[in-house]
């Protein structure tokens, strides 16, 4: 049996450059880090005594002949994609699914993870993070970004840059841990509900686009200057910023509960992910974040921290394929 232990991300600056569909003609860039909530997926071998050939548990729990019957679309692909059959796999999050926290990547990273370990194949993240990346993109057509993929598989906190010509880099940013707990002390992550359908990003506002990408580079130099406030007000600016990509970004509810954050005391703060609800991250001084708390009494306070390592094996039993 395999156990895969996959971090979610937290996106800070720069979503939207990290589509192919922009950064192929401008380049794009973003600011994300991988946060010490996880998905856990494990794989065995299905022993041959069972009338069905593959087990599946997620939401459902699916007994199938054949792999094409699976109901969950990521699982039916990546077996598809490695032409694996005879397996039963597990699936449990610490957060929950389409909330704007990479859940979808999370998954695929860790399922092909836990699907090359069991054949015997040892892949490196980079591999992951673009097998992760075709899964998704190429195979199942969802319109997904590409940082999601690499923050999971590699982890850490980075600065992505994403060429014209597809390739890309993920530098680690190399913040000291006095500078990393102060800004997790300001961050408070809220759950607001189940996050409406929100479309890709749109093209069509490339000023907003363009500015947006130019953040994740700035907000590094406030970070290692340690310009706190500015760095709450760089969050504030790129709020508005991302409401114009795209219609759905945002809800009327949404935006009240981030009116009643900033009334309260935060200074800035974004929806993660490509917006309708799910997450919001607010950035809020120590001493106000009780009064944040307490203005979104219907919201879901989750606690965290930035975990410094993406996708891992944390259970391995080796198996015979029966």
């Amino acid at each position: 049996m395999i156990v895969t232990r996959t971090s979610y991300r937290l996106s800070l600056f720069g979503g939207g450059s990290n589509y192919p569909e922009w950064f192929s003609r401008h380049g794009g860039s973003c600011l994300a880090a991988s946060l010490d909530k996880y998905c856990h997926v494990s794989a065995r071998w299905l022993p041959p005594f069972f009338p069905h050939k593959t087990r599946v548990v997620w939401s459902k729990i699916e007994l199938v002949k054949d792999r094409s019957e699976i109901e969950h679309p990521a699982v039916r692909a990546a077996l598809e994609m490695l032409d694996l059959d005879g397996v039963e796999i597990h699936h449990d999050g610490d957060l929950p699914a389409r909330s704007g926290i990479g859940s979808s990547s999370a998954f695929a990273v860790g399922l092909l993870h836990a699907l090359y370990a069991l054949t015997g194949t040892m892949v490196g993240p980079e591999r992951l993070a673009e097998d992760a990346t075709r899964l998704e993109r190429d195979i199942l057509g969802e319109p997904v970004g590409c940082q999601d993929q690499l923050i999971c598989a590699l982890g850490g906190f980075r600065l992505l840059t994403f060429e014209r010509n597809g390739t890309w880099r993920a530098d680690p940013v190399t913040l000291g841990p006095e500078t990393v707990r102060a800004l997790e002390e300001r961050l408070l992550l809220v759950y607001t509900g189940p996050r409406h359908e929100a479309p890709m990003p749109s093209i069509a506002d490339e000023w907003a686009l363009h500015e947006i990408q130019k953040m994740p580079a700035l907000a590094v130099s406030l970070l290692e200057a340690g310009a706190w406030d500015d760095f709450g007000e760089l969050l504030h600016q790129a709020w508005y910023l991302k409401r114009r990509l795209a219609p759905g970004v945002t809800t009327p509810e949404v935006d009240a509960l981030y009116e009643a954050a900033r009334h309260a005391g935060a200074i800035g703060g974004k929806l993660l992910g490509a917006g309708g609800g799910g997450f919001l991250l607010l950035f809020c001084d120590p001493p106000k974040q009780s009064a944040v708390l307490r203005a979104l009494a219907g919201c879901v306070h989750v606690p965290f921290r930035f975990a410094a390592r993406g996708s891992e094996i944390v259970h391995f039993r080796p198996e015979t394929r029966p």
